[in-house]
């Protein structure tokens, strides 16, 4: 039992993720081209924001140890100490999610199941504390905020409700 749990959570913290981003292409895939482009560009930039630069400022003033190194224990997946506060992991996939559930909210949902699945299998696995989740999840969400404000007057009109008002504004 141990051994099939153990493969769930290296499953979970490890290879959700490719799932969740080829369901996103797929979706983008389908979408109409202006509802396309728009969506591109926010998930890029609240990704840029969320994970290449809120995540790394925090990482560089506050230091965490990861699970593995202060509890002296062997994770379940390789993983370096570069500090565990706020999870990267959790700043990408959910600014995924919530980027995706602004477009589709059913979709969204599923979305951020993975999502939270995956970092309670980060959790797990040993290479994150619950608020490291948190954390990334609390980055991810004030990203996608402060995108939205500078992309709601960009909105495409194919992106907007049938009454006219925008999904975004």
């Amino acid at each position: 039992m141990s051994r099939l749990l153990d493969f769930i959570g290296i499953f979970f913290a490890e290879y959700l993720g490719y799932f969740l981003i080829v369901g996103f292409l797929l979706w983008l895939f389908v979408s109409r081209w202006k509802e396309r482009t728009y969506a591109s560009l926010f998930v890029l930039l609240t990704l840029i924001l969320s994970r290449g630069i809120l995540t790394e400022v925090i990482r560089f003033l506050y230091h965490r140890p990861r699970p593995f190194v202060l509890l002296e224990i062997t994770s379940l997946i390789e993983q370096t100490d570069k500090g565990s506060f706020p999870s990267g992991h959790a700043a990408f996939y959910f600014a995924l999610a919530a980027v995706f559930w602004t477009f589709n909210r059913r979709w969204g949902n599923y979305f951020f199941a993975g999502t939270i699945l995956m970092g309670l299998a980060r959790i797990f696995v040993g290479v994150h504390w619950p608020m490291d989740i948190i954390g990334g999840a609390l980055v991810a969400l004030v990203s996608v905020f402060i995108v939205r404000l500078l992309l709601v007057s960009y909105q495409p009109a194919s992106a907007r409700r049938p009454d006219g008002e925008r999904v975004l504004g």
